[in-house]
């Protein structure tokens, strides 16, 4: 396991003792696989943030834990470690705790071992329930800071939250569908990933408000608990689509774009619009071929550095700041793609 950096530079990253991350290099044995994996992830990660980790400075080790899709999960990786040069001269070291579901104790046992580890800070994304905020609690009362990211916990005591105004996005999602059936009959499907996640019950209740207001003749089919993955997600939209033959557009708020569009496609049934959220990879290439109508974009790079800079205000490394304000929403088509994505 070949690599450049002090034993204990890997063990700080990977969270484990100097003692158990010798083992694993020297391969001595009784250590378990997955914390041989942890050790592999502490370098790669290391290696990514190569140029952090020579830089002199005040040092920041942040956590980043989520339960989100890979293609999410993925693109917050590469926003916060696209955004680490730029904070210099301090020093923001990453730790990344990622799954795609499962139970909210397992998240809230992550949580916790972070507390009991220590950490500067926290940046998270998960679901409104009773174990994360007590976690979240737990965490705070340690002295460790929590800022949510995309979707909030109000009632959990953290210090800040990062992301759009949801109930302004599931609005613009409905002026818009709007304006592209026109006066054109058929129903549409709203797609939550859960209905646990508060950005997306945010999104949801902004979406039927106007279109209860200005659209009353059209009727709203939901469905939820897809989590975002392909398999559930294709599975849902195909019952929903054969229940009800005059759904002809989708409002995704969860994500799952592939499997919706292609139960569409298996059932010989045409999309007249389709709005989704954000340009990751799958989105970035539906659009570009046309498959959807608009993307509702926020720039992560942006979220990560508020999110970091709320870490290093805690500390007191930066000045303090007024409340933060939502992240612009940008309405996204295949023709105004923001040059990052656009290749």
């Amino acid at each position: 396991m070949g690599h450049p950096f002090p034993l204990r530079e890997i063990a700080r990253q990977a969270g484990l003792s100097e003692a158990t991350v010798d083992r694993v290099l020297n391969g001595r044995g009784g250590v378990r696989e997955s914390t041989a994996q942890e050790v592999r992830r502490a370098i790669a990660d290391l290696d990514r943030q190569r140029t952090q980790v020579r830089l002199v400075g005040r040092t920041f080790m942040v956590d980043i834990v989520a339960q989100a899709p890979e293609r999410f999960t993925t693109a917050v990786r590469a926003a916060l470690e696209a955004e680490l040069p730029a904070l210099h001269p301090a020093v923001v070291r990453s730790r990344f705790h990622f799954r795609e579901t499962g139970p909210a104790g397992e998240q809230a046992g992550t949580l916790d071992r972070i507390a009991r580890r220590g950490s500067q800070g926290v940046i998270l994304k998960a679901p409104d329930v009773p174990e994360i905020t007590a976690a979240v609690g737990r965490l705070t009362a340690a002295g460790i800071p929590v800022v949510t990211l995309v979707t909030d916990l109000p009632a959990s005591g953290r210090l800040a939250y990062v992301g759009i105004d949801n109930r302004a996005a599931g609005a613009t999602a409905a002026y818009l569908t709007g304006q592209w059936l026109g006066g054109r009959p058929g129903n549409v499907l709203t797609s939550l990933s859960s209905g646990f996640f508060r950005n997306e019950e945010e999104r949801e209740m902004g979406f039927r408000g106007v279109m209860r207001a200005r659209h009353p003749e059209r009727t709203l089919v939901e469905i939820t608990e897809g989590q975002g993955l392909d398999t559930r997600q294709y599975d849902l939209v195909r019952a929903a689509l054969e229940r009800d033959p005059e759904i002809r557009a989708v409002y995704s708020i969860g994500g799952g774009n592939n499997a919706t569009l292609r139960a569409f496609a298996d059932l010989g049934r045409d999309c007249a619009m389709f709005v989704a959220h954000d340009l990751d990879h799958d989105n970035t290439r539906l659009l570009r071929e046309h498959r959807l109508s608009a993307v509702l974009h926020h720039d992560l790079r942006h979220d990560m550095r508020e999110a970091c800079h709320e870490v290093m205000r805690f500390h007191g490394a930066l000045p303090p700041a007024g409340p933060l304000l939502p992240s612009p929403i940008q309405v996204v088509t295949p023709y105004n793609m923001p040059a990052r994505t656009a290749g």
